[in-house]
């Protein structure tokens, strides 16, 4: 059925009515938008394992949608996509893709490419060079061998548009796969992103020059003078944007700047109406629109908030539901079956060996050049061949120009997605850095003279929130003695698809060094509260930035406990309750607050496979308002201090280094220490307390045991040593209280639900005593958090103190398994005081 677009109407007046929805514009636009999105989102699920970036499963989506393959069946492709409705789709996507370059110009930070040396631009240059001049050599051949002489255009703008193509590196995919191989700390990461950064400047200039040669398109000759006034005015809207329009973004970025977490909404719709300006101004040159709006996004401040609460503003819109039309209509213009005969296959195996082979020798030989090792610098050249959406902007605009046939194009198309598919699997191979956690690392417990040694400890954090209570849990531990404490600071933040994460990573690699800020220096707000903690006192603090995805994160913990040698790691638990802390009136109601943050379950898998892996003793802070809610008001004189302390002790590893935790509190002058023993006296062998392994369906919900042979005697001589050593060191100024109970549970809630403690910690007890053994028959809420914690966390235990719960470093050979509720038979015997 033919169609007059200007006879198109926009909506039906319903099925009721005989009309079709697929016969009007808007309903068929929601059609097309929720197929795309649909196909390129279950794509990116088959391809997560792989792990691959989400740019392959819209290529690949695009493709399969369009003549390549279910464009085959004519039906089809005259229903949802009608040739009258591609304008239509194309406009729609074009916008998203204007706000998309503007966000990839965001998050280009011009001022780390000056940082980032001569010698990552040198291996920029060379990445740049070979593959172009590759690509030159190639255009010969594919415009003699699949144009005819009526097809064939000029061969300056064809030359460039081959050359651009081979040799452009797609920086937002490039940061992506770096953070997912684990590479982004490493010398080879840092490398790729400044290089990277250098070469989507040099992309950029090379497409304006493409499209000023390309001119109006259609196959005319365009006059070199046309081209000339072309090329002269995108560089005048250039540096008018950068030298005029920057300092009043600059003023508008200041001006929006968030107040009480709200961003102007009138800055914020004079930002994206410059982008549409801009936009339309490189139109209007003859350039090309996203070229505008790429420049413009250059302009945005990057060290500040604004720029980030704009971002959080469009970015899920954009990149989620609009980009994908744009990779869609690219598939759509996309026909493998034009790539015909040995001949058209020869070219395809051409241009992927031209590029892949001109990217990564030229990066390889200027690497080795400056003195790289050659695997790091094979790795180098893999990663700096990643493709991505500018490559395909380059191209469409290449079709749109008649500068490329559709031959040429769907050759393209399938050797970018060919050499960014092959990037990921290509480095795993060849470079992976060793990162080991095995390495035993020095535990509270184990400290000769622990007043005489540096004490280091790493902190970990989600956000803002977690300031306030961690500085005063810190301040607590620290003492007036010649101990030194020196405290790592790091800021865990999750990378995902959104271009924010890659704002994240720019931000990380301050002076050049990714991660691990230089001298202190720290522009994050998150960590400004301990920076000022630390100039307040005698701690070091040294800020750390971890940008990872969260089923990876752990290892960057645990890898960076391992590099600086700590001896206990801080975490702060999934849930956070807001309570009034403050000092001399403790509400009665406090526990009954809502949770009012819960981070998600990701995050909670983080610290599950921390305390599994760590290589030192690691304690999590259930935070019920601990400390000052302002977390800059940080002091020494006592006043941001936990001032009441109470340690529960039933015995065992655990327990004896959470003792050994209130040991160092009790030095601060401002610390009141209570520890409460819980006595099990010697019972028959037929109270022998069994337990099985739980099944594993469902373990998660169990408490766990380590799996060694301890002999009771020994740790039960082991608790009463370090019991005797501790109250002959403290008897002055710590109160030690025993108590044999009936019912654990009620024993440990009156004391959790009492006003006697700010704090109170505890042991996981993964190696248990027969009485606390028998709650393994209870259901478990966070089992992490060993049994007595689990009470403790509980949100419906009306328990007000914040919970510190500490564990020891596991031995070497030494495993956790889950176990379930009391049995006959088992593996799993405690009898007594005696421990699994």
């Amino acid at each position: 059925m033919a169609f007059n677009i200007t006879a198109v109407k926009t909506s039906s007046d319903g099925a009721w009515q005989g009309d079709n929805p697929l016969n009007f514009a808007f309903p068929l636009l929601i059609v097309q938008t929720a197929l795309i999105v649909a196909v390129s989102r279950s794509l990116g699920l088959l391809f997560k394992p792989l792990r691959q970036p989400k740019v392959i499963a819209e290529i690949v989506g695009g493709i399969l949608l369009g003549p390549s393959a279910l464009g085959r069946n004519t039906a089809y492709m005259h229903r949802i996509f009608p040739t009258w409705s591609m304008p239509i789709l194309e406009s729609v996507a074009s916008i998203g893709l204007l706000f998309f370059l503007f966000l990839v110009g965001l998050e280009l930070d011009l001022s780390s490419i000056r940082r980032s040396g001569k010698r990552a631009f040198g291996i920029a240059a060379a990445g740049i060079t070979l593959p172009f001049l590759a690509g030159v050599g190639v255009a010969f051949v594919i415009r003699n061998t699949l144009y005819t002489a009526a097809d064939r255009t000029g061969y300056a703008e064809f030359l460039v548009f081959i050359g651009v193509a081979l040799s452009i590196t797609a920086f937002p995919v490039l940061a992506r796969i770096l953070a997912e191989l684990k590479l982004l700390t490493t010398w080879v990461g840092e490398t790729a992103m400044a290089a990277a950064a250098f070469n989507d400047v040099a992309a950029w200039i090379m497409l304006a020059l493409a499209v000023a040669l390309a001119g109006s398109g259609g196959g005319g000759k365009t006059s070199p003078l046309v081209s000339l006034w072309v090329l002269l005015s995108g560089v005048v809207f250039v540096v008018f944007t950068l030298v005029v329009i920057r300092p009043g973004m600059k003023w508008v970025a200041k001006r929006g700047s968030p107040e009480n977490d709200v961003v102007r909404e009138s800055y914020v719709c004079l930002t994206l109406s410059g982008v549409m300006v801009s936009g339309f101004a490189t139109d209007l040159i003859g350039i090309h629109s996203i070229f505008g709006a790429f420049v413009f996004g250059l302009t945005i401040p990057k060290d500040g908030e604004f720029g980030h609460r704009l971002i959080e503003r469009i970015e899920d819109f954009v990149s989620g539901l609009l980009l994908p039309l744009y990779f869609a209509t690219s598939g759509l213009k996309t026909d493998v079956a034009k790539i015909r005969g040995a001949e058209s296959w020869g070219m395809l195996g051409l241009v992927v060996v031209s590029a892949c082979a001109g990217k990564i020798v030229g990066t390889f030989a200027a690497a080795v050049m400056v003195k790289v090792p050659a695997r790091e610098a094979l790795a180098l050249g893999c990663l700096m061949n990643t493709k991505g959406l500018v490559e395909l902007i380059v191209l469409n605009i290449g079709k749109e120009k008649k500068v490329l046939n559709d031959e040429t194009f769907a050759i393209l198309v399938l050797m970018a997605l060919f050499t960014t598919f092959i990037t990921t699997p290509t480095v795993m191979a060849i470079y992976k850095p060793a990162r080991g956690t095995n390495h035993k690392l020095k535990d509270l417990s184990s400290s000769e003279d622990s007043t005489k040694e540096e004490l280091r400890i790493l902190v970990c954090l989600h956000g803002r929130a977690n300031v306030s209570s961690l500085i005063s849990l810190i301040e607590s531990i620290q003492t007036t003695k010649i101990l030194r404490l020196k405290l790592f600071v790091m800021h865990l933040m999750e990378l995902t698809e959104r271009t924010s994460s890659i704002i994240m990573v720019q931000r990380a690699r301050k002076d050049g060094l990714p991660f691990v800020h230089r001298h202190g220096e720290c522009h994050s707000s998150v960590v400004g509260g301990f920076q000022a903690y630390r100039q307040l006192g005698r701690v070091a603090v040294r800020p750390i930035t971890a940008v990872s995805s969260l089923h990876t994160m752990h290892e960057d913990i645990c890898h960076m406990a391992e590099t600086k040698r700590v001896t206990m790691i801080i975490l702060p638990f999934h849930k956070r309750w807001n309570v009034d802390h403050g000092r001399g009136h403790h509400h009665q109601d406090r526990g009954d607050a809502n949770v009012s943050e819960n981070v998600g379950h990701g995050w909670r898998l983080v610290n599950q496979r921390v305390l599994k892996n760590a290589p030192c003793s690691v304690a999590v802070l259930v935070d019920r308002g601990l400390g000052s809610l302002d977390p800059q008001i940080s002091s020494l004189d006592g006043s941001n201090v936990v001032e009441r302390v109470g340690v529960i002790f039933f015995g065992g590893p655990d327990d004896r280094e959470a003792l050994e935790l209130g040991g160092r509190m009790a030095e601060h002058q401002a610390v009141k220490v209570t520890v409460v023993r819980f006595f099990v006296r010697e019972t028959l062998r037929s109270n022998a307390v069994t337990l099985r392994p739980a099944s594993s369906k469902g373990k998660e919900k169990y408490y766990t045991c380590l799996t060694t042979n301890v002999d009771p005697k020994k740790e039960k001589e082991l608790d009463e040593g370090v019991l005797k050593d501790f109250k002959s060191k403290w008897k002055e100024t710590v109160e030690y209280k025993e108590k044999e109970p009936n019912n654990i549970i009620q024993e440990i809630l009156s004391i959790g639900q009492s006003q006697d403690f700010d704090l109170i910690v505890v042991g996981r007890g993964r190696v248990p005593s027969a009485k606390v053994a028998t709650l393994a028959e209870r259901q478990a809420e966070h089992p992490e958090l060993g049994r007595i914690g689990d009470v403790l966390a509980s949100s419906i235990n009306h328990i007000i103190p914040s919970i510190l719960v500490v564990q020891q470093h596991n031995k070497p050979q030494v495993e956790e398994i889950a176990v379930s509720k009391i049995v006959k038979e088992s593996s799993l015997t405690i009898n007594g005081d005696a421990n699994v």
